[in-house]
C-alpha cells in the first residue's frame, strides 16, 4: 500500500501543480493512534510546488488520491499531515495472502549476510549467574532474529578459562577440599554440579584472603601504635608492605591508623598476602606448562564445562563455535609487532608498546607490557582477526557485552581500523545495561551472586504453584504438567529480560515475570493456549476455516493491520539488535486479540462464513505469536 501511495502522490503533485518530485520527498508513516487513519503522508515537502498552505495542499492531494486509489476509503487533514483510511476490502486481501504464506515474516534462509554473534563468555571459576542470563538470552535472541531476516549466523562464545581468578579456585580446592579415603572431594562424590562445586572454592579463597588481609592489617596497626621509631616500624612490617609503598605509610598512619585504611592501602599490600602469592605462583607455573598444575587446571575446567552444558540445555540456547582464552591469549602479539614495524604503534623506553589514540580523543592504549606480555586488548585484536580468517565471508561481528565495557570496544574497533582492517566497520558492541535484583547488586567473590540454575529452578517452582492454584490441568500427565511449569517459568524469565531495551539497566523481579497479567511471557503464552483451545473446540464441532468474501469489522481490521506489521517489526528488531522491539509488538498483538476474543462471537457466530474467517484469523494470530516468541527463545503451550 505504501508503494501505491508513493506512486500516486508523485502523480498527484504533477497533475495538480505541474511539478516533478522524487520518491525521497514522499514521507509515509503509520498514522498516530490518536488520529483516524492507517497511513499518513507528510505534505510539507510539497509546499514549494503547490505554493499553498499545508492544509490546502493536503486537501488537494487527499481528494486526488481518494479519486484515483480504490483502496483509499477516506482521508482527513491535520495541519500538514494527510491521513488515509484504507478500505476493509484491501485489508481482507492482505490477510488472505498472509494466511497462505509459509514462514510468514521470515526471509529466505542464508539469503543475507554472514554475521557472528558472541554471547555468554563465562569464567571457569564460578557458575553462570543472573547477569549472564540477560547476556545469553539477548545474544541468542538477536542471533535468531538475524536468521529470521535471512542472515547466516554463527553463534559463538569465548570461555575465560585462564588467569589468576581460575588459579584461586584451583588453589582453594588443593588447600581446603576434605580428603576422604585418600581422595579430595569432587563434584561426583558430592553429587554437585561441577560449576557450583568450583564456584564454592572460589568463595573459599576469597574468605581466606580476607582473613589473612585482616590479620596483616591488624598487625600493622598494632606495630604502629607500639612504635615510636620509624625505622623500627619499617623493620616490623618488612615483607607485608612493598618497599615502593612502604615509604609513606608512617606519615599516612599518623592521620588514620585503622584496619580499613590498611586494607585499602594499595594493590601492593594485597599482592603480598600469602594466599594471593600462592595463587600467583600457580599462575606462573601454568604459563610455564607445569604438568601437575596443567592437569589440575584441565580437571577442574572439565567439571565446570559439564555444569555449563547442563545450564545451557535448561536455558534452551546453543553455540556453533567455541573459543578458549587459553588458546587465544597469545594471539595478537604478532599483530602488534607487525603494527609496530609499520609505525601504527609506538614503543616507549621501557619496551612497552602503545597505540596513539589522541586523534580519536582517547588515551593511548597499552598493547604489550615492558616484559613482552600481552593484555586483554591484544588478545581481542588477535581473536577478531582469527575469526575473520576462519570465516572470510563475515560481514559483521557482534559482541554481546555489558555497558561497563563500552570504552574497551570503542578502542578495539579503532585499533583494528588503524591496522587497516576494513571489516572493522562491521564490528558492533551490543551493549546492555546492568541487571539487579530489588535487593541491589551482586558480588560473585562473596558468594552473594544469584545463581542462574537456582533462579531458574525458583521461577519454575513459582510457576508450578501459580498454575496449580488456577487449575485447568485436567487430563494432563505428571510429565506434561512438569513440562508446562518449566515452559511458563522459563518463558516468563526470558520475556521479562528481553522486553526491556538492551541499552537500559533493569531490576528483575521474579514474581512479576510470571504474572498472568500485564506485559509478561505467561500473559502471551496464555493467549496462544486460548487460540489452541478455540481451534480444538471448532474442530470437534466440525467447523470450517474456509471462507468466501466476507465483510470484516473494525476489530478484525486492527488485527490484520498488526499481523501485516510483523515482517517490518522483524526487520526493525534485526537492524537495531533489539528483541525488545519484537517482544512489545507481540504484547500489543495479544492485547488486541484478547479484546477481539472477549467481545466478538466466534463459535457462536451463526454466519458460517464469518465464523470460518474468524477461526482462520485466530489461527494465523497463533502462528505469529508462536513464531515471534520462538525468536525470543520462548516456547508457547497448547494448553495452560
Amino acid at each position: 500500500m505504501e508503494n501505491i501511495l508513493i506512486e500516486k502522490v508523485i502523480e498527484g503533485i504533477k497533475s495538480l501543480y505541474g511539478e516533478e518530485i522524487n520518491t525521497n520527498q514522499v514521507q509515509i508513516q503509520k498514522t498516530r493512534k490518536d488520529f483516524d487513519g492507517d497511513l499518513t503522508v507528510v505534505v510539507f515537502p510539497f509546499l514549494k510546488a503547490s505554493k499553498k498552505s499545508p492544509e490546502q495542499t493536503a486537501e488537494d492531494l487527499g481528494n486526488f488520491i481518494k479519486n484515483n486509489v480504490e483502496e483509499v476509503e477516506a482521508y482527513n487533514v491535520v495541519k500538514g499531515f494527510l491521513n488515509f483510511s484504507i478500505s476493509a476490502a484491501y485489508w481482507l486481501t492482505v490477510f488472505n495472502k498472509i494466511a497462505k504464506t509459509e514462514n510468514y515474516g521470515f526471509e529466505k534462509p542464508n539469503s543475507g549476510k554472514t554475521i557472528m554473534v558472541e554471547y555468554s563468555s563465562p569464567n571457569t571459576n564460578k557458575p553462570l549467574h543472573l547477569g549472564h542470563l540477560r547476556n545469553i538470552f539477548l545474544g541468542y535472541s538477536v542471533a535468531e532474529i538475524l536468521k529470521a531476516n535471512g542472515h547466516k549466523v554463527v553463534k559463538t562464545q569465548i570461555i575465560n578459562d585462564r588467569g589468576i581468578h581460575i588459579c584461586k579456585s584451583m588453589l582453594a580446592w588443593q588447600k581446603y577440599a576434605p580428603i576422604i579415603n585418600g581422595e579430595r572431594e569432587t563434584p561426583e562424590s558430592k553429587g554437585e554440579k561441577g560449576d557450583h562445586f568450583v564456584g564454592r572454592y572460589y568463595v573459599k579463597f576469597d574468605k581466606a584472603f580476607k582473613q589473612q588481609q585482616l590479620e596483616r592489617a591488624e598487625f600493622i596497626v598494632q606495630q604502629k601504635v607500639k612504635s615510636t621509631d620509624r625505622d623500627l616500624f619499617y623493620q616490623k612490617i618488612d615483607g607485608i608492605i612493598p618497599p615502593t609503598e612502604k615509604r609513606d605509610i608512617w606519615d599516612r598512619l599518623e592521620n588514620e591508623c585503622t584496619v580499613d585504611s590498611i586494607k585499602t592501602y594499595g594493590n601492593g599490600f594485597n599482592s603480598l598476602i600469602p594466599i594471593m602469592q600462592e595463587a600467583q605462583q600457580m599462575l606462573r607455573k601454568w604459563e610455564e606448562g607445569d604438568a601437575e598444575v596443567v592437569a589440575l587446571w584441565k580437571k577442574m575446567n572439565s567439571w565446570v564445562y559439564a555444569g555449563f552444558d547442563a545450564t545451557y540445555e535448561t536455558m534452551g540456547v546453543d553455540f556453533d563455535e567455541l573459543y578458549y582464552e587459553s588458546d587465544t591469549y597469545i594471539l595478537g602479539k604478532g599483530v602488534v609487532e607487525e603494527g609496530l614495524a609499520k609505525k601504527a604503534f609506538y614503543q616507549k623506553e621501557d619496551g612497552s608498546v602503545w597505540c596513539d589514540l589522541s586523534a580519536d580523543k582517547m588515551d593511548d592504549k597499552l598493547l604489550l607490557r615492558s616484559d613482552g606480555t600481552s593484555v586483554y586488548m591484544t588478545q581481542d585484536i588477535g581473536t577478531a582477526i582469527e575469526r575473520y580468517k576462519k570465516y572470510p565471508d563475515l560481514s559483521g561481528l557482534i559482541y554481546t557485552v555489558g555497558n561497563e565495557q563500552n570504552h574497551h570496544f570503542k578502542v578495539l574497533f579503532t585499533i583494528l581500523k588503524k591496522l587497516g582492517y576494513s571489516w572493522a566497520d562491521g564490528c558492533y558492541h551490543l551493549s546492555y545495561g546492568m541487571i539487579e535484583l530489588p535487593e541491589g547488586k551482586m558480588k560473585s567473590r562473596e558468594g552473594t551472586v544469584v545463581d542462574a540454575d537456582d533462579l531458574m529452578e525458583m521461577i519454575v517452582n513459582d510457576a508450578k504453584e501459580m498454575t496449580q492454584e488456577r487449575g485447568h490441568l485436567d487430563g494432563m500427565s505428571e510429565q506434561e504438567k512438569e513440562q508446562l511449569y518449566s515452559l511458563i517459568g522459563l518463558g516468563g524469565l526470558k520475556y521479562f529480560l528481553l522486553k526491556v531495551d538492551p541499552k537500559k539497566g533493569m531490576i528483575f523481579n521474579p514474581a512479576e515475570s510470571i504474572d498472568l497479567n500485564g506485559n509478561t511471557g505467561p500473559f502471551i503464552q496464555y493467549a496462544h493456549a486460548r487460540t489452541q483451545s478455540l481451534l480444538k473446540k471448532a474442530n470437534d464441532l466440525g467447523c470450517s476455516k474456509k471462507y468466501n468474501k466476507v465483510e470484516i469489522n473494525e476489530k478484525e481490521q486492527e488485527l490484520i493491520k498488526l499481523i501485516n506489521d510483523y515482517p517490518t517489526v522483524l526487520k526493525d528488531a534485526g537492524e537495531n539488535y533489539s528483541p525488545a522491539v519484537l517482544a512489545n509488538y507481540i504484547f500489543d498483538l495479544v492485547k488486541e486479540f484478547n479484546n477481539f476474543y472477549q467481545t466478538i462471537d466466534i463459535l457462536r457466530e451463526e454466519d458460517k462464513n464469518k465464523q470460518a474467517f474468524r477461526l482462520q484469523l485466530s489461527e494465523t494470530i497463533a502462528e505469529v505469536i508462536k513464531s515471534a516468541m520462538s525468536l525470543l527463545g520462548v516456547d508457547v503451550p497448547n494448553k495452560m
